[in-house]
């Protein structure tokens, strides 16, 4: 089992296929240009495989594949049937957008996909397009009813709430989602080190969220998934499904997290610092992924916490156009 230098166990792994995003959330990536990694320098599939495989050695359980926009990288599916068939892979999960899943969902489902996440910050077609820039609403629920037909489960929704932009949201959010059978996340608006011009006074917090819901519908708490999932989930009291809410900003879990391994679309240039990240790579030196002594003491990958804001100033990096 891999350990961070709090002794913590990493378990779940995050797998960032791509830069790119065909939104331009105001949240996360709001500025309309941007300089994007050369494509003949992110990994290949079959690169970005071996190097899962290597993690699941070492005791990761579950994968997450993760953008950008994942689902903008072409022949997904072929990553997903990779990675499915990893002997000791408990999970492998896709966060979406979901403008383009209604058409990949049947190739990622043969190809072993069995859960995805969702974004969908409101249900009002103007108001989506606000804060996406690019987004269509129509298109995201058509993806979403998509993975419900083809028998993925559990489908989880994600919406990020900001004050004055979509906290007027919740509710619907939390009635579409129990009417459908569909898990709703609310994510407190947090600074991710862009250009999203965060300020406490646009923050909803969890507190505040779960006072909302529950006025109308009673909720019971049930606590972290295993204890270190990063959502808390309540239960409705009347059977009709679940909430969770991802406090991060006033309720931080860095203690109990297992999730501190992300695979960030990492140019080959910077993975050759680690025996684990090198024996991905067809190199002679590191052919043998079985012998890299203190491999697991030596992992180059990136860790969620201060050098996230540093790295996703970088990268992708904004284009700053001259006046």
């Amino acid at each position: 089992m891999l350990v961070d230098a709090y002794k913590r166990p990493i378990r779940d792994l995050r797998i960032s296929v791509t830069d790119r995003c065909n939104f331009r959330c105001t949240y996360c990536m709001p500025l309309d240009e941007y300089e994007w990694i050369d494509k003949k320098e992110i990994l290949t599939f079959e690169e970005i495989t071996r190097l899962a495989r290597l993690f699941v050695q070492f005791g990761v359980e579950k994968i997450r594949l993760t953008g950008g926009e994942p689902l903008v990288r072409q022949d997904l599916a072929v990553l997903v049937k990779k990675l499915s068939a990893l002997g000791g892979l408990e999970d492998l999960c896709l966060t979406t957008n979901g403008a383009l899943l209604a058409e990949k969902i049947e190739s990622l489902s043969q190809a072993g996909l069995r859960r995805v996440n969702i974004s969908i910050d409101t249900l009002d077609a103007k108001k989506f397009k606000r804060m996406t820039k690019r987004g269509d609403l129509n298109k995201v629920l058509e993806g979403i009813f998509a993975a419900k037909k083809a028998g993925l489960a559990p489908i989880k929704l994600n919406a990020v709430i900001e004050r004055g932009v979509n906290d007027d949201d919740i509710l619907p959010l939390v009635e579409f989602s129990r009417e459908h059978g569909f898990a709703m996340r609310f994510i407190e608006y947090m600074d991710v080190g862009n250009s999203n011009n965060w300020t406490s006074a646009k923050l909803v917090s969890k507190k505040e969220i779960i006072e909302k819901i529950a006025e109308r519908y009673p909720l019971k708490e049930v606590g972290r998934d295993r204890g270190s999932a990063p959502s808390v989930d309540y239960e409705f009291v009347d059977g009709r499904g679940d909430i969770g809410v991802i406090a991060s900003v006033t309720e931080p879990f860095c203690s109990s997290c297992t999730r501190r391994l992300s695979l960030a679309y990492f140019p080959r240039s910077d993975m050759t610092s680690s025996p684990v990240c090198a024996a991905a790579l067809p190199t002679k030196r590191f052919r043998n992924s079985s012998a890299i002594p203190g491999a697991a003491e030596r992992i180059a990958i990136r860790r969620n916490g201060s050098r996230r804001s540093k790295r996703r100033t970088t990268t992708p990096r904004a284009i700053k156009k001259s006046k």
